[in-house]
């Protein structure tokens, strides 16, 4: 089984890349499946399944981060790919916790980023960008050449060793390469760990603790001028 987890901001184009992936992965005789991770409602799964009728999955994160979510099920979503005979799994996160990363070792993480929005977003999405193998650049026909090389500019300086591939995803222009390193990855190892390290620890707010200020919590905390501090045992 070979393993590749999509994350990145919601509507960047993620699964328009991996629609035109999953196009010529089944065009060049591989057999993938897909499981789209999402917090209330995905229907992803249903019209990739419809499009290419490969084994398709969706699990909803809840309360939980779905980046979170993607660590504690990853390990059966690769059972289930494995059952349904496929080599190749595709995991789409919506990655909405930008300190998190749900990329694996041994695994190809792509992030997709979106040309139009903002010079700066590269510099605010952290080790979903930092650690990933690949970043795709979406959307580049709605930009000019000069704000895509300094947006390209901005995700090298950000991830120096991070791939970076240009697509207009909506055409498959751009989409080949991708393809040609998902091909030469690695098949997975069990156990799984995570390629980067999870944030530092849970606070009362993530448990549901409503009051509002540094005082009424413990755990990992912070006030607007002192840094990260720990109160409690």
């Amino acid at each position: 089984m070979k393993l590749i987890v999509f994350a990145g901001p919601p509507t960047c184009g993620k699964t328009t890349v991996i629609r035109q992936v999953i196009r010529r992965m089944i065009k060049n005789g591989h057999k993938p499946s897909y499981i789209k991770i999402d917090v209330l409602y995905a229907d992803e799964d249903e019209i990739i399944k419809k499009e290419f009728g490969i084994p398709t999955h969706k699990v909803y994160s809840g309360e939980l981060c779905p980046d979170h979510c993607n660590v504690v099920v990853l390990d059966e979503a690769v059972e289930w790919a494995e059952k349904a005979g496929s080599d190749f799994l595709f995991v789409e996160t919506a990655g909405l916790c930008l300190r998190c990363s749900p990329y694996v070792e041994n695994s190809l993480g792509i992030v997709v980023l979106e040309a139009t929005s903002g010079m700066n977003l590269p510099r605010k999405v952290g080790p979903m960008l930092t650690i990933a193998d690949i970043a795709v650049i979406t959307k580049i026909d709605l930009v000019s050449q000069a704000e895509r090389e300094v947006f390209r500019y901005g995700v090298t300086k950000a991830a120096h060793d991070v791939a970076v591939m240009e697509s207009n995803a909506l055409y498959g222009i751009g989409i080949d390469p991708i393809v040609r390193r998902i091909e030469k990855i690695k098949e997975i190892e069990m156990p799984m760990f995570l390629r980067g390290n999870p944030p530092v620890g849970t606070c009362t707010i993530c448990v549901g603790k409503k009051e509002i200020g540094a005082k009424n919590h413990f755990g990992v905390l912070r006030t607007m001028e002192q840094e990260l501090f720990y109160v409690g045992e």
